[in-house]
């Protein structure tokens, strides 16, 4: 349901290639383009919502969404084969970094798997889900969550918010009119997954946490070691005193490094399943 307080728009406006759907309020923006896929829409969309009243993160997290802040889904149909779809939220964290870095904040790092950050501080977060269209095509849905104007309080991590970080307002508008371009120009780089290896060096060189400690939330448990970075297939890395193991999906948390010349005090053995 659009905002009745929002001024009328052209049907079907565009952001370069791109069509753009935008709401006053929505439950989800990614519920919204899912509904779209499974209606047979062909692609190619922006949702966009000025607030969500059921924003979501991943495993089912809820993601705070005041207005002021970006909440937009993009919506692509057959991008690649089923298999590489974890790839695309590599691609979505790149565009949306170079989007960032077009504005100013230099200083954004990308966190495994799927939050920007700066400083420690959760800026963004990114959810990437897939849906069969009636004509069985696979198609993705990515969502972006950025806090541009609003820091969300009460949360168990830090938060920021780009305006504060740059020291002027960044509207939805200004964010999203970049990050189409830049998500269109990841998703020729990665090819349909031909460019992986270009997209997970780029990652990497803003990789938070490269090198230094970190402990890993898996379902087979919790372990701590060393972020020792991606493997081809964007799998992270961890590198303790029993060697190098590699995890699909987890819970990443960053640790202070030691002082230069002491030892990393990371235990190698096995944490139990609670959270510290």
């Amino acid at each position: 349901m659009k905002s009745p307080d929002r001024a009328p728009e052209p049907a079907n406006p565009t952001l370069d290639l791109w069509r753009i759907d935008r709401h006053g309020r929505l439950d989800s923006t990614n519920e919204e383009a899912r509904r779209r896929a499974l209606a047979g829409d062909s692609g190619h969309l922006w949702i966009q919502a000025d607030e969500q009243t059921a924003g979501r993160g991943r495993h089912g997290r809820v993601w705070t969404s005041p207005v002021g802040n970006l909440h937009a889904s993009a919506l692509i149909v057959a991008p690649c084969e089923t298999e590489l779809a974890p790839q695309i939220g590599f691609v979505a964290g790149v565009a949306l970094r170079r989007a960032v870095d077009d504005l100013g904040g230099t200083a954004i790092r990308l966190k495994w798997p799927n939050d920007l950050v700066h400083d420690g501080a959760k800026l963004a977060g990114l959810l990437v889900e897939g849906v069969t269209t009636p004509r069985r095509a696979f198609a993705a849905i990515v969502g972006f969550g950025v806090n541009l104007a609003v820091s969300p309080e009460g949360l168990t991590y830090p938060t920021a918010n780009l305006s504060r970080l740059l020291g002027r307002l960044v509207t939805p508008e200004d964010l999203l009119a970049r990050l189409a371009r830049r998500f269109d120009e990841a998703l020729a780089l990665w090819a349909r997954g031909a460019g992986f290896a270009a997209i997970r060096e780029e990652w990497l060189a803003a990789a938070a946490g490269l090198g230094g400690p970190i402990v890993v939330a898996a379902p087979r448990g919790m372990r701590a070691g060393v972020f020792e970075g991606l493997d081809a297939r964007g799998r992270l890395l961890l590198r303790s005193a029993d060697g190098v193991e590699t995890f699909e999906s987890a819970d990443l948390t960053l640790l202070p490094s030691p002082p230069s010349g002491e030892r990393d005090p990371i235990p190698s053995e096995s944490f139990s399943e609670s959270r510290p």
